[in-house]
């Protein structure tokens, strides 16, 4: 991490009380990286409250908003320099049933951020997408996909502005707030089977720290609209639960229950369309983004060939280095749940 990029700046991270905002803070206050402050964004006091008691760090402020209402959002973006735009609905099952609630924050919510950060002249704005966005077939990687597609019409926007708007898209989070893992934990800890929807169902495995990781690369590698993916294994859903099983209870019963509402039977991290521009930096893949305006005939430009598309495969969680039960247990081994 470059931390003089840090010292002295103020950073709002939206959706703050999240499992990635928490992690943001470890690292930061561990790593004594000289934030002038940190503030925090969201629209639960409880979980507010609760960071206020953990941290007790001055550095820290918290503000009561939700990014659905502009003047919130511009209330607490004075005097920011860098934003980790957070918030959003994220349980797929919920946003199938109230799509337009999903919308409201993920879509037109992310147009509040952006649009406040642009008249406070914020530095860089990265903002949080998943894998979901990439050939969305649930309402949550729909408004998602369409999030995305707001922070790159508003980066052409500004363009020669000093505003700089990145995305980052990544995968499951093992154990953050709501994903399965917690989930099979808690099955087990009270004798009730472990949930299985789809046994052969594949999904990427990262950590909080990947996630903080793959953010920060982004902070510090970003131009313009760039899309930042860091390159992650997967594993079955079948393979995950025998290997929480086995470090919490190899005894424990499992039921097949089927797929749920949206859910697909692997997610992609990059599309086929993106892959052909996309630039391998080792651990992650950087998409730019497509920078014209709609003057196309200024442009001279060559149509992608079937075949050559064709030739091309996505980036997806069954495509990708496959994780098996023992390399699934070291992984999770990496998680407070298992220490």
């Amino acid at each position: 991490m470059k931390r003089d990029l840090f010292k002295d700046k103020v950073l709002l991270i939206t959706g703050g009380t999240g499992s990635f905002g928490h992690k943001v803070l470890d690292r930061f206050l561990q790593d004594d990286i000289e934030l002038k402050e940190i503030r925090i964004f969201s629209r639960d006091e409880k979980k507010q409250e609760d960071m206020r008691i953990k941290y007790k760090n001055d550095k820290i402020k918290f503000f009561i908003g939700d990014v659905r209402d502009y003047r919130s959002v511009d209330d607490a973006m004075d005097g920011v320099d860098f934003v980790f735009h957070a918030a959003a609905l994220k349980q797929v099952p919920s946003c199938e049933f109230f799509p337009v609630q999903a919308v409201k924050t993920n879509v037109l919510g992310t147009e509040n951020v952006l649009e406040a950060a642009i008249n406070h002249k914020v530095s860089r704005v990265i903002v949080l997408s998943t894998d979901k966005a990439a050939y969305p077939i649930n309402a949550m990687g729909m408004s998602k996909a369409l999030m995305e597609k707001v922070a790159i019409a508003k980066g052409r926007e500004v363009k020669n502005s000093n505003t700089i708007i990145c995305r980052t898209r990544y995968g499951n989070v093992m154990a953050s707030r709501g994903s399965v893992i917690p989930l099979f934990c808690e099955q087990i800890r009270i004798g009730a089977p472990i949930t299985i929807t789809n046994p052969e169902m594949t999904r990427f495995m990262m950590t909080l720290d990947d996630a903080v990781d793959l953010v920060i690369y982004a902070f510090e590698h970003g131009k313009q609209g760039d899309l930042f993916v860091q390159k992650a294994p997967a594993a079955t859903v079948e393979t995950l639960a025998q290997a929480v099983k086995e470090l919490k209870n190899p005894d424990a019963k499992i039921k097949y229950i089927g797929t749920r509402h949206g859910e697909k039977l692997y997610e992609t991290l990059v599309t086929k369309e993106e892959m052909l521009n996309a630039e391998d930096c080792g651990s992650y893949f950087r998409i730019k983004a497509d920078d014209r305006d709609l003057n196309y005939q200024k442009y001279e430009v060559d149509g992608v060939s079937a075949k050559k598309l064709d030739k091309i495969q996505d980036y997806n969680s069954h495509n990708t280095e496959r994780l098996d039960i023992e390399g699934m247990k070291k992984l999770l081994l990496k998680l407070p749940l298992f220490n």
